[in-house]
């Protein structure tokens, strides 16, 4: 047998072999549709900024027409035609003023598609996790979660979303542009039709330079997201074990990283605005030369040249825009990809069509149960447990040893590999997770708190129970007397995670939840270790009282908690290796003995 792993290293080991490679095998058109399949409820916004574009574009292009009319009327021959100046001249700013009315609402239309999108894509996103089984959020920074809850998701939906809609205002620009080039004249638009698509061959070769730097870029600042929410969450740790320096050394790291690549990535973008402007403008030359040549000639009038000088900008800036959207659209591919590695991950196995557990006395049995988070490292192997109604069931062992798995187990984290897990007679994969969650009282050895009142927090798992039975359950947990200290007592505020309180005020609270709910099995997952002697024992007694009758499940270090359970487990490298009551493991004289006798040496 190889080298044992603990169930955390075994999950930490496997962490890279979860997460799926999205955009490996998809072309770019396979991205960009998905991308627009979740933003369809909200494609008549879409279709409204096409109208409006177009609407735009038509005016704007009737802006050189009148003004080339204008300045003819101006230097033509014979008199100046003040009147024909003014005519042309208000019409042209009819429409300027038509095409700025236009592009401000097609705008308006893109925001509201963007944002509604956004916001779609985000609540799928936060759905999804919740769909998804634990050992994917087990395995997955949740730092980098969020970076992609948050950041990838407006990089992707800003990215495709507003680019695509200036792609196609552009290229109703270009189309307008053309044919009214090729009806004034044929020789100038075929100048700047030729000249003009080199700054696409420019973008392209940029694009193809500067896509592998974007996925960098986004995977990178992951990372940084990631370490940066595991440091700020164990900040004291760091300060308690003067680590201040590595911390920074190791976040300089990331940052170093995160800037090179976007260094790189932004390098390579920003060199497609210049190159097409200068294209451009190498176009422009070429058409007042060759223009003013033909005017000498006679061939061509100067309202022309005017004209086909503005158009010369206006078939040129689409080329620019896309250019300068170059860098929002390769970093958005990176996004999609994170984003989409989420949402195309399997859910958790469905059990919508399974009964609910609706009457439950607390038997629990254990059949031949396998288990391992790695296939090829074994953790529970042929586990065998009979608990009957009430009875107090202690596991124990070293740190690693599979105690918590076999809680993952219970309440359905985690599936058995092999074997089966029953509750009251019903195989626990045959009825629905959430009835099953619902027998159990759980309190856990890390506590958890949201931004609410202490009330809320305690009545968290039954908001609608009444103030009274709070107090009640917060007096039995003896911190009663403490909350009544607080400024505003049980409506008084707890910070995010409870940083304003102590991590025994924390963790009485999270029992308090528990006492509220009287479920018909309870599991206490070292749910006394932040807790000092004395408040143990008052917490003790409360806890032998809720016990009282109901199936328990108790994970303990401190072996001086437990000698009263029917039954101790036992555990090491995830077998059970000794099973029976205190006295019983106490005169056999094994590991539980030596286990237990340890904690009372005298150094």
């Amino acid at each position: 047998m190889g080298k044992y792993l603990s169930s955390k290293e075994v999950r930490s080991k496997e962490t890279r072999k979860f997460k799926s490679k999205y955009l490996k095998g998809k072309t770019s058109f396979q991205i960009i549709k998905k991308v627009f399949k979740y933003a369809k409820p909200y494609r008549h916004f879409m279709i409204l900024t096409f109208v409006f574009d177009l609407l735009s574009a038509v005016a704007e292009l009737l802006v050189p027409i009148f003004m080339g009319k204008a300045i003819g009327s101006a230097i033509g021959p014979g008199n100046v035609d003040f009147k024909a100046i003014t005519i042309y001249s208000l019409i042209m700013l009819g429409c300027v003023l038509l095409a700025s009315l236009f592009n401000a609402l097609g705008t308006l239309c893109i925001n509201s598609y963007n944002y509604k999108a956004t916001y779609r894509i985000r609540d799928l996103l936060f759905k999804k996790i919740n769909s998804l089984p634990l050992s994917y959020i087990d395995t997955t920074s949740h730092g980098d979660l969020l970076s992609r809850m948050i950041n990838d998701i407006d990089v992707m939906t800003d990215g495709f979303l507003e680019s695509f809609a200036a792609l196609i205002s552009g290229i109703m620009t270009i189309i307008g542009t053309l044919v009214s080039m090729l009806i004034l004249n044929i020789p100038l638009a075929l100048i700047i039709i030729i000249l003009t698509p080199l700054s696409v061959l420019v973008s392209l070769y940029i694009v193809n330079k500067s896509k592998k730097y974007f996925k960098m870029e986004v995977q990178t600042q992951g990372d940084l997201s990631g370490y940066l929410e595991e440091y700020i969450a164990g900040e004291r740790v760091v300060k308690a074990f003067n680590h201040e320096p590595e911390s920074i050394e190791k976040f300089s790291k990331i940052n170093d990283a995160y800037y090179k690549t976007g260094e790189k990535s932004q390098f390579f973008s920003n060199l497609s605005m210049p190159t097409t402007r200068f294209i451009n403008g190498i176009v422009y030359g070429v058409v007042g030369l060759f223009g003013a040549l033909q005017a000498l000639r006679g061939n061509i009038d100067v309202s022309i040249i005017s004209t086909f000088l503005s158009y010369a900008n206006s078939f040129g800036r689409p080329f620019n825009e896309i250019s300068s959207n170059i860098s929002d659209i390769q970093s958005a591919f990176a996004a999609a990809g994170r984003v989409f590695n989420i949402l195309e991950e399997p859910d958790e196995i469905s059990d919508e069509n399974l009964p609910e557990l609706l009457h439950c006395n607390g038997e629990v049995s254990l059949k031949n149960v396998e288990f391992s988070y790695v296939p090829k490292v074994k953790l529970i192997q042929n586990l065998n447990l009979e608990v009957k109604q009430g009875m107090k069931v202690a596991i124990v062992g070293p740190t690693g040893c599979g105690k918590s798995t076999i809680i993952n187990l219970l309440m359905r984290f985690y599936d058995v590999n092999n074997g089966s897990i029953s509750v009251s007679g019903n195989n626990i994969k045959e009825i629905t997770r959430s009835s099953l969650r619902n027998k159990y009282g759980m309190v856990l050895q890390e506590t958890w708190l949201f931004n609410a009142t202490i009330r809320e927090n305690i009545a968290y798992g039954n908001p609608n129970i009444s103030l009274d039975e709070v107090i009640e359950a917060a007096k039995l947990t003896g911190i009663h007397e403490f909350i009544e200290k607080m400024p505003q007592k049980y409506n008084t505020m707890v910070i995010e995670g409870g940083s304003n309180l102590s991590q025994g005020e924390k963790q009485l609270m999270c029992i308090a939840r528990i006492m509220l709910l009287k479920p018909p099995m309870l599991i206490l997952d070292e749910a006394t270790s932040n807790i000092d002697t004395r408040t143990e024992m008052n917490i003790q007694k409360a806890f032998n009282t809720i016990m009282e009758g109901r199936t328990s499940f108790i994970v303990a270090h401190r072996l001086s908690t437990i000698t009263n359970a029917d039954v101790i487990l036992v555990m090491n490298k995830g077998n059970i290796i000794e099973q029976g009551t205190h006295e019983e493991l106490i005169s056999k004289k094994g590991f539980y003995a030596n286990l237990y006798n340890s904690q009372f040496v005298k150094v």
